[in-house]
């Protein structure tokens, strides 16, 4: 497996100008990778995920899944391929309220036509979350730590090639922040490659590789390594 978003531009419109929100942008990630990308808010951070996933198209340049450009695909097949192959997390909560976290989970496989036990991938990943004894619960009655974990089993339930995470960790508490940092290393130890943004400059300790975002601009590719050597 292997992406990659090659010399990404994105331009809006405002007013009586224009606002480049990605300048050039490439970036390579294969299986397994821990990518973490850092800066300030209107960077272009998000933007670029929502480009890698197909649900921004971008002004110039290409995304390349398996030797594909996603936006050569038609809509069905772009919708497949972000159903089977991308998990996305959002920063806001996207939990349905009237699911319990089960239902919640297994969602997603049932959008497209595919073999297999939703319940039990559901369940094994309801474990790995740490929050199996939820399962029947609705969501109006978790915390913010347990809604994120819902939401990251949601992602993965189709075994995606990569996960988009934005924001993982704004609202959580250290200790739940440290646990969620486990469970993506985890995921990625297992080939379910995750690219995150993030304001919090504590959790790129855990991604193998780091960038940093400024005007749209991606720079800086260091090591968590680097990271620590540096303090």
């Amino acid at each position: 497996m292997k992406i990659e978003a090659k010399n990404l531009v994105k331009t809006y419109v405002q007013g009586d100008g224009t606002v480049t929100a990605l300048s050039d942008v490439s970036l390579t990630i294969q299986k397994g990778d821990f990518i973490a990308i850092t800066g300030r808010s209107g960077s272009g951070k998000s933007t670029l995920l929502n480009v890698m996933a197909g649900l921004t198209i971008p002004t110039s340049g290409s995304v390349i899944f398996d030797e594909r450009d996603i936006f050569t695909l038609s809509d069905a097949e772009l919708s497949y391929l972000r159903n089977a192959q991308i998990g996305c997390v959002p920063q806001v909560s996207s939990v349905l309220s009237e699911l319990t976290v089960l239902d919640n989970v297994r969602l997603p496989f049932h959008l497209a036509k595919r073999e297999g036990d939703s319940a039990k991938e559901a369940m094994r990943l309801l474990a790995l979350m740490d929050i199996e004894k939820l399962a029947k619960r609705k969501p109006a009655r978790l915390s913010g730590g347990q809604l994120k974990r819902v939401a990251i089993a949601r992602a993965l339930i189709n075994k995606p090639a990569l996960l988009l995470v934005d924001e993982p960790t704004g609202d959580l508490d250290e200790a739940t922040t440290n646990d969620i940092m486990n469970i993506f290393s985890k995921v990625t130890s297992e080939g379910t490659a995750i690219l995150m943004v993030t304001h919090d400059l504590d959790t790129t300790a855990y991604a193998a590789k780091c960038y940093e975002m400024a005007h749209g601009v991606l720079s800086a590719s260091y090591s968590s390594f680097d990271i620590g050597t540096e303090n």
